[in-house]
Protein backbone atom coordinates (compact mmCIF):
# COMPACT_ATOMS: atom_id res chain seq x y z
CA UNK A 1 0.00 0.00 0.00
CA UNK A 2 1.10 3.50 -0.88
CA UNK A 3 1.25 5.69 2.07
CA UNK A 4 1.39 9.60 1.62
CA UNK A 5 1.33 12.29 3.25
CA UNK A 6 -0.35 15.85 2.69
CA UNK A 7 1.45 18.76 3.77
CA UNK A 8 -1.91 20.89 4.20
CA UNK A 9 -1.41 21.90 7.88
CA UNK A 10 -5.47 20.20 8.37
CA UNK A 11 -3.93 16.64 7.45
CA UNK A 12 -1.88 16.92 11.04
CA UNK A 13 -3.78 13.90 12.14
CA UNK A 14 -3.79 11.94 8.89
CA UNK A 15 -0.04 12.71 8.29
CA UNK A 16 0.88 11.62 12.41
CA UNK A 17 -0.78 8.20 11.08
CA UNK A 18 0.75 7.76 7.96
CA UNK A 19 3.98 8.03 9.45
CA UNK A 20 3.48 5.76 12.23
CA UNK A 21 1.73 3.43 9.94
CA UNK A 22 5.34 3.70 7.71
CA UNK A 23 7.41 3.43 10.66
CA UNK A 24 5.72 0.14 12.15
CA UNK A 25 5.74 -1.71 8.61
CA UNK A 26 9.36 -0.59 7.62
CA UNK A 27 11.23 0.50 10.37
CA UNK A 28 14.40 0.89 11.55
CA UNK A 29 13.80 3.33 8.73
CA UNK A 30 15.60 7.04 8.81
CA UNK A 31 13.60 10.36 8.88
CA UNK A 32 14.98 11.45 5.50
CA UNK A 33 13.40 8.06 3.67
CA UNK A 34 10.52 8.74 5.50
CA UNK A 35 9.92 11.91 3.81
CA UNK A 36 11.30 10.37 0.28
CA UNK A 37 8.48 7.57 0.87
CA UNK A 38 5.15 9.95 2.34
CA UNK A 39 6.13 12.94 -0.08
CA UNK A 40 6.40 15.05 3.11
CA UNK A 41 9.02 17.71 3.83
CA UNK A 42 11.82 17.07 6.16
CA UNK A 43 10.53 19.50 8.93
CA UNK A 44 7.04 18.11 9.05
CA UNK A 45 8.66 14.83 9.83
CA UNK A 46 10.48 16.09 12.10
CA UNK A 47 8.02 17.56 14.15
CA UNK A 48 5.93 14.70 13.45
CA UNK A 49 8.81 11.83 14.38
CA UNK A 50 8.99 14.70 18.06
CA UNK A 51 5.52 14.04 19.07
CA UNK A 52 5.20 10.02 18.60
CA UNK A 53 8.42 10.11 20.71
CA UNK A 54 7.28 12.04 23.31
CA UNK A 55 4.01 9.69 23.31
CA UNK A 56 6.31 6.74 23.84
CA UNK A 57 5.23 5.09 20.11
CA UNK A 58 9.11 5.06 19.06
CA UNK A 59 12.22 3.56 19.52
CA UNK A 60 15.64 5.19 18.20
CA UNK A 61 18.77 3.99 16.89
CA UNK A 62 21.53 4.36 15.08
CA UNK A 63 22.39 3.24 11.54
CA UNK A 64 25.34 1.34 10.72
CA UNK A 65 27.91 3.54 9.85
CA UNK A 66 28.32 4.03 5.71
CA UNK A 67 30.95 6.63 5.63
CA UNK A 68 32.41 9.22 7.86
CA UNK A 69 30.77 11.31 9.83
CA UNK A 70 27.56 10.03 12.56
CA UNK A 71 25.02 7.77 10.99
CA UNK A 72 21.20 8.71 10.98
CA UNK A 73 19.46 7.75 13.36
CA UNK A 74 16.46 5.07 12.71
CA UNK A 75 13.08 4.72 14.25
CA UNK A 76 10.86 1.78 15.03
CA UNK A 77 7.90 1.20 16.68
CA UNK A 78 7.54 0.84 20.36
CA UNK A 79 5.84 -2.62 21.03
CA UNK A 80 4.90 -1.96 24.70
CA UNK A 81 3.19 1.62 23.48
CA UNK A 82 0.41 0.12 22.82
CA UNK A 83 -1.85 -3.32 23.02
CA UNK A 84 -5.24 -4.42 20.74
CA UNK A 85 -7.46 -6.90 21.73
CA UNK A 86 -7.74 -9.77 19.01
CA UNK A 87 -11.26 -12.12 19.36
CA UNK A 88 -12.20 -14.35 17.72
CA UNK A 89 -16.04 -16.24 17.32
CA UNK A 90 -16.32 -19.73 16.04
CA UNK A 91 -19.38 -21.72 16.21
CA UNK A 92 -17.35 -24.14 18.77
CA UNK A 93 -15.60 -21.30 20.85
CA UNK A 94 -14.66 -18.13 22.02
CA UNK A 95 -10.93 -16.52 22.37
CA UNK A 96 -9.85 -12.92 23.05
CA UNK A 97 -5.78 -12.69 23.05
CA UNK A 98 -4.56 -9.52 23.83
CA UNK A 99 -1.75 -8.01 21.51
CA UNK A 100 1.05 -5.57 21.28
CA UNK A 101 2.27 -3.39 18.71
CA UNK A 102 4.86 -6.06 17.19
CA UNK A 103 1.92 -8.09 16.27
CA UNK A 104 3.01 -10.22 19.88
CA UNK A 105 0.18 -12.21 21.85
CA UNK A 106 0.94 -11.24 24.94
CA UNK A 107 -1.91 -13.41 27.03
CA UNK A 108 -4.97 -15.63 25.87
CA UNK A 109 -7.71 -16.74 27.31
CA UNK A 110 -10.68 -18.55 25.84
CA UNK A 111 -13.92 -20.54 26.73
CA UNK A 112 -15.44 -23.38 24.64
CA UNK A 113 -19.16 -22.45 23.86
CA UNK A 114 -21.66 -24.50 20.79
CA UNK A 115 -23.04 -21.75 18.97
CA UNK A 116 -23.17 -19.49 21.42
CA UNK A 117 -25.68 -16.44 21.24
CA UNK A 118 -25.15 -12.83 21.25
CA UNK A 119 -26.34 -12.25 24.84
CA UNK A 120 -24.20 -15.49 25.66
CA UNK A 121 -20.89 -14.15 23.39
CA UNK A 122 -20.59 -10.83 24.16
CA UNK A 123 -20.99 -11.41 28.07
CA UNK A 124 -17.91 -14.22 27.54
CA UNK A 125 -15.93 -11.61 25.60
CA UNK A 126 -16.60 -9.10 28.27
CA UNK A 127 -14.98 -11.70 31.06
CA UNK A 128 -12.09 -12.17 29.13
CA UNK A 129 -11.21 -9.13 28.13
CA UNK A 130 -11.47 -7.39 31.55
CA UNK A 131 -9.52 -10.71 32.88
CA UNK A 132 -6.56 -10.15 30.60
CA UNK A 133 -6.36 -5.99 31.24
CA UNK A 134 -5.48 -6.83 34.86
CA UNK A 135 -1.90 -7.05 34.18
CA UNK A 136 -1.81 -3.91 31.72
CA UNK A 137 -3.95 -1.71 33.60
CA UNK A 138 -1.55 0.88 33.32
CA UNK A 139 -1.19 -0.04 29.03
CA UNK A 140 -2.01 2.15 26.06
CA UNK A 141 -4.95 0.11 24.58
CA UNK A 142 -6.09 0.94 20.93
CA UNK A 143 -8.97 -0.75 20.33
CA UNK A 144 -10.81 -4.64 20.10
CA UNK A 145 -10.62 -6.71 16.48
CA UNK A 146 -13.19 -8.85 16.21
CA UNK A 147 -13.22 -11.64 13.42
CA UNK A 148 -16.39 -13.84 13.06
CA UNK A 149 -17.92 -16.12 10.07
CA UNK A 150 -19.18 -14.24 7.40
CA UNK A 151 -20.78 -13.67 5.18
CA UNK A 152 -22.49 -10.27 6.78
CA UNK A 153 -25.48 -8.74 5.20
CA UNK A 154 -26.86 -11.59 2.88
CA UNK A 155 -30.74 -12.35 3.87
CA UNK A 156 -30.06 -15.97 3.23
CA UNK A 157 -26.63 -16.87 4.00
CA UNK A 158 -25.66 -14.80 6.55
CA UNK A 159 -25.74 -16.56 9.78
CA UNK A 160 -27.42 -19.84 8.70
CA UNK A 161 -26.13 -22.93 8.80
CA UNK A 162 -22.95 -25.77 10.54
CA UNK A 163 -20.29 -23.69 9.40
CA UNK A 164 -21.52 -20.19 10.62
CA UNK A 165 -23.39 -18.84 13.65
CA UNK A 166 -27.06 -18.39 14.16
CA UNK A 167 -29.41 -16.34 16.10
CA UNK A 168 -27.15 -13.23 14.78
CA UNK A 169 -29.09 -11.87 12.34
CA UNK A 170 -30.35 -7.74 12.94
CA UNK A 171 -27.47 -7.52 15.94
CA UNK A 172 -25.61 -4.56 15.88
CA UNK A 173 -22.53 -5.86 16.38
CA UNK A 174 -19.91 -3.00 16.66
CA UNK A 175 -22.25 -1.57 19.36
CA UNK A 176 -22.21 -4.78 21.38
CA UNK A 177 -18.32 -5.20 21.35
CA UNK A 178 -17.76 -1.79 22.05
CA UNK A 179 -19.75 -2.06 25.11
CA UNK A 180 -18.22 -5.29 26.19
CA UNK A 181 -14.89 -4.09 25.76
CA UNK A 182 -14.94 -0.57 26.78
CA UNK A 183 -12.98 0.36 23.39
CA UNK A 184 -13.59 1.29 19.95
CA UNK A 185 -14.68 -2.26 18.14
CA UNK A 186 -13.52 -3.44 15.10
CA UNK A 187 -15.11 -6.36 13.30
CA UNK A 188 -13.91 -8.18 9.57
CA UNK A 189 -14.65 -11.70 8.17
CA UNK A 190 -12.77 -14.42 10.19
CA UNK A 191 -10.78 -15.45 6.86
CA UNK A 192 -10.19 -11.46 5.72
CA UNK A 193 -8.31 -11.22 9.16
CA UNK A 194 -6.53 -14.49 9.03
CA UNK A 195 -5.46 -13.14 5.24
CA UNK A 196 -4.33 -10.13 7.01
CA UNK A 197 -2.36 -11.59 10.37
CA UNK A 198 -0.59 -13.59 7.36
CA UNK A 199 0.10 -10.78 5.82
CA UNK A 200 1.67 -8.70 8.42
CA UNK A 201 3.53 -11.42 10.36
CA UNK A 202 4.01 -14.38 8.25
CA UNK A 203 4.45 -15.18 4.36
CA UNK A 204 2.89 -12.63 3.27
CA UNK A 205 5.52 -10.31 4.13
CA UNK A 206 7.77 -11.73 1.08
CA UNK A 207 4.60 -11.57 -0.99
CA UNK A 208 2.74 -9.06 -2.86
CA UNK A 209 -0.20 -10.70 -4.83
CA UNK A 210 -1.37 -14.10 -3.25
CA UNK A 211 -4.74 -15.58 -2.33
CA UNK A 212 -5.48 -17.03 1.19
CA UNK A 213 -7.68 -20.13 1.50
CA UNK A 214 -8.72 -20.17 4.92
CA UNK A 215 -10.37 -23.83 5.89
CA UNK A 216 -12.65 -22.99 9.68
CA UNK A 217 -15.59 -24.94 9.97
CA UNK A 218 -16.44 -23.86 6.58
CA UNK A 219 -14.12 -22.91 3.60
CA UNK A 220 -13.42 -18.79 2.36
CA UNK A 221 -10.37 -17.25 0.77
CA UNK A 222 -9.62 -13.89 -0.03
CA UNK A 223 -7.05 -12.26 -2.41
CA UNK A 224 -4.20 -10.49 -0.96
CA UNK A 225 -2.83 -7.06 -3.33
CA UNK A 226 -0.37 -5.45 -2.34
CA UNK A 227 -0.44 -5.66 1.35
CA UNK A 228 -4.36 -5.09 0.95
CA UNK A 229 -7.16 -7.50 1.00
CA UNK A 230 -9.86 -7.59 -1.65
CA UNK A 231 -13.02 -7.15 0.01
CA UNK A 232 -15.62 -6.38 -2.98
CA UNK A 233 -18.51 -3.91 -2.53
CA UNK A 234 -20.30 -5.15 1.16
CA UNK A 235 -17.20 -6.51 2.10
CA UNK A 236 -17.97 -10.07 1.25
CA UNK A 237 -15.82 -11.26 -1.36
CA UNK A 238 -14.01 -14.18 -0.76
CA UNK A 239 -16.79 -16.83 -0.30
CA UNK A 240 -15.20 -19.54 -2.21
CA UNK A 241 -17.10 -22.24 0.19
CA UNK A 242 -20.13 -21.31 -1.73
CA UNK A 243 -19.24 -22.09 -5.53
CA UNK A 244 -20.97 -25.17 -6.84
CA UNK A 245 -17.91 -27.66 -7.78
CA UNK A 246 -21.03 -30.94 -7.69
CA UNK A 247 -23.84 -30.23 -9.69
CA UNK A 248 -26.67 -31.76 -8.12
CA UNK A 249 -24.37 -32.22 -5.18
CA UNK A 250 -25.47 -32.51 -1.40
CA UNK A 251 -27.74 -29.57 -0.13
CA UNK A 252 -25.81 -26.65 1.16
CA UNK A 253 -27.31 -24.27 4.30
CA UNK A 254 -26.87 -21.50 1.51
CA UNK A 255 -29.81 -23.24 -0.48
CA UNK A 256 -27.67 -24.51 -3.55
CA UNK A 257 -26.15 -27.47 -4.12
CA UNK A 258 -23.05 -28.67 -4.37
CA UNK A 259 -21.21 -26.41 -2.54
CA UNK A 260 -17.34 -26.67 -2.46
CA UNK A 261 -17.45 -26.66 1.74
CA UNK A 262 -19.61 -29.43 1.43
CA UNK A 263 -16.86 -31.23 0.48
CA UNK A 264 -13.48 -29.10 1.77
CA UNK A 265 -14.03 -28.13 5.05
CA UNK A 266 -13.34 -28.94 8.80
CA UNK A 267 -17.05 -29.13 8.92
CA UNK A 268 -16.49 -31.92 5.67
CA UNK A 269 -13.54 -33.68 7.37
CA UNK A 270 -15.49 -33.87 11.18
CA UNK A 271 -18.76 -35.33 9.17
CA UNK A 272 -16.93 -37.86 7.20
CA UNK A 273 -15.34 -39.22 9.95
CA UNK A 274 -12.05 -40.44 8.11
CA UNK A 275 -8.39 -39.86 8.62
CA UNK A 276 -6.57 -37.07 7.39
CA UNK A 277 -4.57 -39.03 4.81
CA UNK A 278 -8.00 -40.74 3.66
CA UNK A 279 -10.15 -37.89 3.26
CA UNK A 280 -7.48 -35.84 1.83
CA UNK A 281 -6.96 -38.64 -0.46
CA UNK A 282 -11.01 -38.70 -1.28
CA UNK A 283 -11.43 -34.70 -1.98
CA UNK A 284 -8.21 -34.30 -3.69
CA UNK A 285 -9.97 -34.34 -7.28
CA UNK A 286 -12.55 -31.66 -5.81
CA UNK A 287 -9.82 -29.57 -3.78
CA UNK A 288 -7.36 -29.59 -7.20
CA UNK A 289 -10.18 -28.28 -8.97
CA UNK A 290 -11.21 -25.88 -6.67
CA UNK A 291 -7.27 -24.60 -6.54
CA UNK A 292 -6.86 -24.39 -10.78
CA UNK A 293 -9.79 -22.59 -10.48
CA UNK A 294 -8.36 -19.89 -7.99
CA UNK A 295 -5.12 -19.36 -9.93
CA UNK A 296 -7.32 -18.83 -13.21
CA UNK A 297 -8.98 -16.67 -11.91
CA UNK A 298 -6.75 -14.32 -9.69
CA UNK A 299 -3.12 -15.13 -11.29
CA UNK A 300 -1.58 -15.46 -7.47
CA UNK A 301 1.81 -15.90 -6.65
CA UNK A 302 0.86 -18.23 -4.09
CA UNK A 303 -2.10 -20.01 -2.81
CA UNK A 304 -1.55 -19.91 1.43
CA UNK A 305 -3.35 -22.89 3.04
CA UNK A 306 -4.62 -21.56 6.57
CA UNK A 307 -6.92 -21.13 9.04
CA UNK A 308 -7.86 -23.23 12.11
CA UNK A 309 -7.45 -26.95 10.01
CA UNK A 310 -4.42 -28.62 11.83
CA UNK A 311 -1.13 -28.06 10.66
CA UNK A 312 -0.78 -31.74 9.78
CA UNK A 313 -3.61 -31.62 7.30
CA UNK A 314 -2.68 -28.64 5.77
CA UNK A 315 0.52 -30.29 4.86
CA UNK A 316 -1.33 -33.04 3.50
CA UNK A 317 -3.62 -30.96 1.52
CA UNK A 318 -0.73 -28.73 0.11
CA UNK A 319 0.81 -31.79 -0.79
CA UNK A 320 -1.37 -32.22 -3.58
CA UNK A 321 0.60 -29.97 -5.74
CA UNK A 322 2.25 -32.90 -7.39
CA UNK A 323 -1.20 -33.18 -8.63
CA UNK A 324 -2.63 -29.89 -9.92
CA UNK A 325 -2.69 -29.82 -13.56
CA UNK A 326 -2.47 -27.11 -16.02
CA UNK A 327 -3.68 -23.81 -15.17
CA UNK A 328 -2.33 -20.02 -15.62
CA UNK A 329 -0.07 -20.80 -12.90
CA UNK A 330 1.79 -23.53 -14.06
CA UNK A 331 5.06 -21.41 -14.96
CA UNK A 332 8.28 -22.56 -15.13
CA UNK A 333 9.60 -19.46 -13.85
CA UNK A 334 7.81 -19.67 -10.45
CA UNK A 335 10.04 -18.91 -7.28
CA UNK A 336 7.38 -19.74 -5.01
CA UNK A 337 5.43 -23.49 -4.73
CA UNK A 338 2.10 -23.42 -6.00
CA UNK A 339 0.35 -24.44 -2.61
CA UNK A 340 2.07 -23.27 0.70
CA UNK A 341 1.26 -23.54 4.56
CA UNK A 342 0.58 -20.29 6.49
CA UNK A 343 3.04 -19.55 8.91
CA UNK A 344 1.57 -18.51 12.05
CA UNK A 345 -1.00 -21.62 12.23
CA UNK A 346 -4.41 -20.95 14.32
CA UNK A 347 -3.56 -17.92 16.30
CA UNK A 348 -3.46 -16.05 12.89
CA UNK A 349 -7.10 -15.08 13.34
CA UNK A 350 -6.38 -13.24 16.60
CA UNK A 351 -3.24 -11.65 15.56
CA UNK A 352 -5.20 -10.28 12.42
CA UNK A 353 -8.05 -9.54 14.35
CA UNK A 354 -5.64 -7.57 16.72
CA UNK A 355 -4.25 -5.84 13.84
CA UNK A 356 -7.66 -4.40 12.57
CA UNK A 357 -7.55 -2.42 15.81
CA UNK A 358 -4.64 -0.85 15.42
CA UNK A 359 -5.34 -0.37 12.06
CA UNK A 360 -7.79 1.76 12.94
CA UNK A 361 -6.31 3.97 15.35
CA UNK A 362 -2.88 4.34 13.56
CA UNK A 363 -3.26 4.10 9.89
CA UNK A 364 -4.81 6.35 7.14
CA UNK A 365 -7.12 4.15 5.04
CA UNK A 366 -7.82 1.19 7.63
CA UNK A 367 -10.12 0.99 10.39
CA UNK A 368 -13.35 0.17 8.60
CA UNK A 369 -15.78 -0.65 11.41
CA UNK A 370 -18.81 -3.03 10.56
CA UNK A 371 -22.31 -1.22 11.20
CA UNK A 372 -25.56 -3.10 10.77
CA UNK A 373 -26.17 -6.84 9.70
CA UNK A 374 -28.64 -5.39 7.32
CA UNK A 375 -27.29 -1.82 5.88
CA UNK A 376 -26.30 -1.56 2.90
CA UNK A 377 -23.65 1.15 4.08
CA UNK A 378 -21.97 -1.87 5.32
CA UNK A 379 -18.64 -0.27 6.26
CA UNK A 380 -17.52 3.29 7.99
CA UNK A 381 -14.08 4.61 8.33
CA UNK A 382 -13.79 5.18 11.56
CA UNK A 383 -11.06 7.37 13.06
CA UNK A 384 -10.91 6.23 16.79
CA UNK A 385 -7.86 7.38 19.02
CA UNK A 386 -6.41 5.93 21.40
CA UNK A 387 -7.86 4.75 24.71
CA UNK A 388 -6.57 4.38 28.08
CA UNK A 389 -7.69 0.81 30.26
CA UNK A 390 -9.79 3.17 32.23
CA UNK A 391 -11.75 5.50 29.21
Amino acid sequence: MSLRGTNQEVGRPFNRRTVLELIRRHGPIARNEIADRTGLTVQTISNIVRELEDDGFLLSSRLKPSGRGLPPSALSINPDSGHAFGIQITPRLIEVALVNLGGTIVATAREDIDNASPDQAFDIIARLVQQLKEPVRNARLLGAGLAMPGPFGVDSMSFIGPTTLAGWQDVNIPQWLEKASGLPGFIEIDMAAAALGEQLYGHGTNLSDYYYLYFGLGLGGTMVHHGETVRGNWGNAGEIGHVTVMPDGEMCACGNRGCLERYVSLEAFGRRQMSEEDWVEDVRPIFTRAIRMIENMYDPQTIVLGGLAPRSLLTRLAGAADALGNSISARHDRTVPRLIVASLGEDTVLRGAAALAVRGALAPREGRMFKHPQSQDQWKGADHGPASVGA
